[in-house]
């Protein structure tokens, strides 16, 4: 009796150790959203995080750029030990003596006119900081279409395999009957072997469902910079929701739209104001720049340098005291004038108006090239959505179809051969449907993306 209860208890504690265990595995698998998807793409994604840092590197350039208007100061302090012949350097005569020599100047100087390039340079490096800033989020945008995409190829893929299953299960059920009525005499060794063929073919139509899924999940992950051993599982929006999606746009109004929010465009056309600012900057090198500056200095020797009545010789006086008699102060303005420098001011210039007029051309190939996606994309709308009504059609008909057969198949009127055929027939176009389905939610929110909206499912 002891016995007994010592096994049932040890079988009661492995079953709460396995339901744990299987608890545990559900609960650390992460059930994941396309919001979800996307929000942890934009937060772990490298690419962007590159992006930003070059976001920062321009900040601080422009910073620096408004700094350069302020007055530089340097100091220069300078200690010389003399041996041999030098010269004297408050008598200015030559010397055969061993001295030390300190001097030193405090400079102070600012630009007070540079042909505008100073503040010039800050307005394009507010320009660049801009383009880096919509660079940014066009890599964002990028990434988002991406997850979408990858998001609804699994959905699909889930779908086929869900199809796939019950295909399998018909292949079965039909394996089965077809092994039974060989066995009783009523069928040939040709409809078995047929019979098993489709079960074969439907677990190679499974197979190649699941590796598809598998493959768009690793894909998914990596947008995610998640681990590819990491359980997760996709969060299947309602397909009925789905399938009611605006199919119908006007290709001009969606340009339209499109131009003033789409950051390929807003790139270009930033990186073209930029470069007309650089025209500015380039022309600053053909006028003169006007600076002030102010300077102080002393200097100190050891050497003796003041007579001293009391003692009939000369004598060296304390190191602050020389300092302080020897302070001297200057100010001043100086005018560079630019006269002839080898034309690196005119050759600037002329590369700075052709990096101008070829980012303008940029401009344009980004407004064309969206302008070509914009109308394809709103075509391509309306072909997924008749192959898509076609597909359905097909599907009813095939299934109609393969319900006929399969009842005549089940008395005996049609023979294994067209059973198969209607069976495969069937799961084609069941398939076709599904990928026909998404493809329509796909176009649809292709065109959200290119107007600006947030891509929910």
């Amino acid at each position: 009796m002891k016995q007994k209860i010592l096994i049932s208890a040890k079988v009661a504690i492995a079953c709460i150790l396995l339901i744990s265990a299987s608890s545990f595995r559900a609960n650390a698998q992460q059930v994941i959203s396309l919001q979800k998807a996307v929000d942890l793409a934009l937060a772990n994604n490298l690419t962007i995080k590159q992006a930003q840092f070059t976001e920062a590197l321009d900040n601080e350039t422009l910073l620096q750029s408004k700094f350069n208007a302020l007055p530089s100061i340097s100091a220069t302090p300078q200690a010389s030990y003399f041996f041999g012949r030098s010269i004297n350097p408050s008598t200015n005569a030559f010397i055969n003596q061993n001295n030390l020599s300190v001097n030193g100047n405090l400079t102070a100087q600012v630009n007070l006119f540079q042909g505008g390039q100073i503040r010039n340079q800050v307005v394009q490096n507010k320009i660049l900081l801009d383009a880096d800033k919509t660079s940014t989020a066009k890599v964002k945008n990028d990434l988002t279409l991406n997850v979408v995409t990858e998001y609804l190829t699994i959905l699909t893929d889930q779908d086929l395999v869900i199809a796939a299953k019950q295909q399998l299960e018909i292949a079965h059920i039909t394996l089965d009957r077809s092994q039974k009525n060989f066995d009783a005499g009523n069928q040939t060794l040709a409809d078995l072997s047929q019979a098993k063929a489709q079960v074969s073919t439907a677990e190679y139509n499974l197979t190649t469902a699941q590796n598809q899924v598998d493959l768009a999940i690793l894909a998914l992950k990596q947008y995610m910079e998640m681990k590819p051993e990491t359980e997760i599982t996709i969060e299947k929006p309602d397909i009925s929701k789905l399938t009611n999606v605006k199919t119908y746009y006007d290709a001009q109004e969606v340009l339209s739209t499109a131009l003033t929010v789409n950051p390929d465009v807003k790139l270009a056309e930033v990186q073209a104001k930029a470069a007309q600012q650089g025209i500015k900057i380039a022309e600053g090198s053909y006028y003169p720049t006007l600076t002030l500056f102010g300077v102080a200095g002393s200097n100190y020797t050891n050497l003796p340098i003041t007579f001293n009545a009391a003692t009939n010789s000369l004598v060296s006086l304390p190191f602050f005291t020389q300092l302080g008699n020897n302070f001297n102060q200057s100010i001043g303005v100086q005018l560079n004038i630019p006269i002839f420098n080898k034309f690196t001011a005119r050759t600037s210039v002329r590369k700075a108006k052709i990096t101008y007029e070829n980012s303008e051309l940029n401009a344009r190939i980004a407004k064309n090239n969206l302008s070509k996606i914009i109308y394809q994309a709103v075509s391509d709308l309306r072909a997924a959505d008749k192959q898509f009504q076609s597909a359905t059609q097909t599907y009813n008909a095939n299934k109609e179809a393969f319900n006929v057969t399969k009842q005549r198949y089940d008395v005996g009127l049609v023979n294994s051969l067209d059973y198969n055929t209607a069976l495969t027939n069937l799961n084609k176009a069941q398939n076709d449907m599904i990928e026909a389905q998404y493809q329509v939610i796909f176009r649809s929110k292709v065109i959200d993306y290119y107007l600006g909206n947030q891509i929910t499912l």
